[in-house]
């Protein structure tokens, strides 16, 4: 087998689908990338039986086969030729030749034999997302997911879509975080996916004017993305009820700038760690925010101006939580609503809501 690429076209092609690559097997072939030549082009996948990523590029070659690659010598070999086209020659013991106008080079291959397919999922079950919107939804609410896996289905993401509404809902137990998108798909659908196929999928986004086209069955779901196809199996399980955690009112609600906020919020963990912990004492009232936070490393107060209706209020949060959903936040300003010092946290953005981030608070000792 013999045929000749661009080496940029290639080398993207391997950064893409190396995502998938799993770096410890059992099937040592999953190790590897696996490459399919048909006439005008070479196929390249990736699967850690898990996640898969395949993707296609213009090859001259007018053969027919299959090999599997290493991912690091496939990707380090041909980062380091010189020429901008690369010709590859794999022969029957499958010894795979690189060659330039100036340098050869080879390394072993494997059979593709024992290399498992990537699952099939019909295209009945589609919706369409634009590729900027989706790489913001799954930025502004990844940070929440779980990383506890005693209960799988939260280490992902609910994909909740009805008449015309797309949520995309993460939670970890303190905190909840839903991206509301509208969307022409009237179909309703409800299933959960992975938060690293959603990362994967995301770090893949580089053309924000095109779609991204997603196919769901009971098992699996299909991200295409551009030239790349990204397969991932979905979570089992009931994921939370998490139109039942939004507060339906509340008794104080505080505008705030998310920059002084935040920086308030960066200085104490200045003084907190794993053995300095301490909840951020939050006060609101009277048109300002106070912010207190003491450790055995030191002690911060802070003063910040806001606009705020309703009760004064004194809560207690951890620190890292609220500042991971500021940082989530879009917009100069933010709206903080609160019922109480032992209620749930809400932050929306200062119009609608495109987005609503969810904390948990902690109880102060005085």
């Amino acid at each position: 087998m013999r045929f000749i690429c661009n080496k940029t076209e290639l080398s993207e092609a391997i950064s893409n689908v190396s995502r998938a690559v799993s770096p410890k097997s059992t099937i040592p072939a999953l190790e590897g990338i696996k490459v399919r030549l048909s006439p005008g082009e070479a196929e390249l996948t990736a699967y850690n039986l898990e996640m898969g990523i395949r993707t296609t590029i213009k090859a001259e070659t007018e053969d027919q086969g299959e090999f599997v690659v290493s991912a690091r010598l496939f990707s380090e070999f041909t980062r380091r030729m010189d020429e901008d086209t690369i010709t590859f020659s794999i022969d029957d013991n499958l010894v795979v030749n690189i060659s330039g106008s100036a340098t050869e080079c080879s390394f072993s291959a494997m059979s593709a034999a024992e290399y498992p397919d990537l699952p099939v999922v019909d295209t009945e079950r589609k919706f369409t997302v634009n590729q900027a919107v989706l790489k913001s939804m799954i930025s502004q609410t990844s940070y929440a997911a779980s990383m506890n896996e005693s209960k799988p289905v939260l280490t992902g993401e609910l994909f909740d879509i009805q008449d015309g509404k797309f949520n995309m809902v993460a939670i970890d137990g303190f905190r909840l975080a839903i991206r509301c998108e509208n969307t022409e798909d009237q179909g309703n659908m409800q299933f959960v996916v992975p938060k690293k196929a959603l990362l994967e999928a995301a770090a893949l986004i580089k053309d924000d004017e095109k779609n991204c086209n997603i196919f769901t069955n009971d098992r699996h779901i299909i991200f295409e993305i551009n030239n790349v196809v990204v397969i991932s199996r979905l979570l089992e399980g009931a994921f939370h009820n998490y139109k039942a955690s939004i507060p339906k009112e509340f008794r104080t609600e505080v505008i705030i700038s998310r920059r002084e906020l935040s920086s308030s919020l960066d200085r104490c963990s200045l003084i907190l760690d794993d053995k300095n912990k301490s909840p951020i004492r939050f006060e609101a009232g009277g048109g300002i925010v106070k912010i207190n936070c003491k450790t055995g490393i030191g002690r911060i107060n802070d003063v910040i101006s806001a606009d705020i209706s309703g009760d004064a209020v004194t809560i207690g949060f951890n620190n890292k939580l609220m500042l991971d959903a500021l940082k989530a936040c879009e917009g100069d300003k933010v709206r903080l609503r609160f019922n109480g010092a032992m209620k749930v946290i809400e932050i929306l953005p200062m119009e609608g809501e495109s987005y609503i981030f969810l904390v948990m608070p902690i109880q102060l000792r005085n």
